[in-house]
């Protein structure tokens, strides 16, 4: 953790919805003025499209959720570096055309490597591993603020289903097959991160979703709750929360639950603080 050059992370799993929290920090970012460096956790796959396949075929257990296929201990270095420094570099990964054309590139592949932009006021990361702790990669230690985006699973599944098929174009056997093949690294990987994050948010529909592999569409938000959990309630102004977000309530002393398309003003009153927070922490020792 650094005062001068903070991180936050963002956590959750193919799926999860990380891109909106993403979105909604951005915003936040736009509105205060404060400048972001981004890393997108794909960024730090080890292998690309083709040698991922290769990799699989011969290991049918291996996965992006798992510590193997990334490029964990060069992503703890960036963190320890920006936390040290400010500096760090990051690349993207292509998923598309439309990332050929911005990044260069074939899809499937890797953009180059660069560095970090100078004057930074804080890192985001995005991506799968944002809060991990063991005895071998310890990237926790150097967020500053950690964020989990965890749906229940089926309702996670759901959203995987929809986004794969839509838009990269596979078929549901295929999707299933790879959620099959990440289950071992989601239970052993994923979801420890959550005990290590500060806040999570976690959205349950309120519609059945017993069967995601026949599910027609992704529940709305209006058919959705979500569950804020906070690691240290201390400090947090609930009755301010609760008051400004209608149909909320407290499930526990820590958690609270609101409608699921309260969700971006929940994330604007509770992180918007917290980020300023952090900035003028950094700004004061400059």
């Amino acid at each position: 953790m650094s005062a001068l050059h903070p991180i936050i992370s963002v956590t959750g799993s193919s799926g999860a919805g990380t891109t909106s929290v993403r979105n909604t920090f951005e915003q936040i970012f736009r509105r205060e003025s404060v400048t972001a460096v981004y890393i997108e956790g794909d960024a730090f796959h080890a292998l690309d499209r083709a040698a991922m396949r290769k990799a699989m075929a011969a290991e049918p257990t291996l996965s992006h959720f798992g510590e193997r296929a990334n490029l964990l201990p060069e992503l703890e270095a960036v963190f320890r570096t920006y936390a040290e420094s400010g500096c760090g570099r990051t690349r993207h990964y292509i998923h598309d055309r439309n990332d050929a054309e911005r990044w260069g590139g074939a899809p499937g592949t890797f953009s180059a490597w660069e560095d970090f932009p100078e004057g930074s006021d804080l890192l985001f990361y995005e991506g799968l591993h944002g809060a991990l702790a063991n005895e071998r990669i310890n990237i926790a230690q150097y967020a500053d603020l950690k964020i989990g985006v965890v749906p229940v699973i089926n309702l996670e599944w759901i959203q995987k289903l929809h986004r794969d098929r839509a838009t990269r174009g596979y078929s549901t056997e295929a999707v299933t097959d790879v959620i099959l093949r990440r289950m071992p690294d989601y239970v052993t990987t994923i979801c420890p991160q959550f005990t290590n994050t500060d806040i999570n948010f976690q959205r349950i529909p309120t519609v059945d979703t017993s069967n995601p592999f026949i599910a027609r569409w992704i529940p709305t938000a209006d058919e959705s709750m979500v569950v804020i959990r906070f690691r240290d309630p201390k400090g947090i102004d609930f009755p301010y929360l609760i008051s400004m977000i209608a149909g909320s309530f407290m499930s526990r002393a820590n958690s609270v639950v609101i409608p699921g398309g309260k969700l971006d003003l929940a994330m604007q009153l509770i992180l918007t603080p917290m980020i300023l927070q952090l900035v003028e922490r950094r700004r004061r020792l400059l």
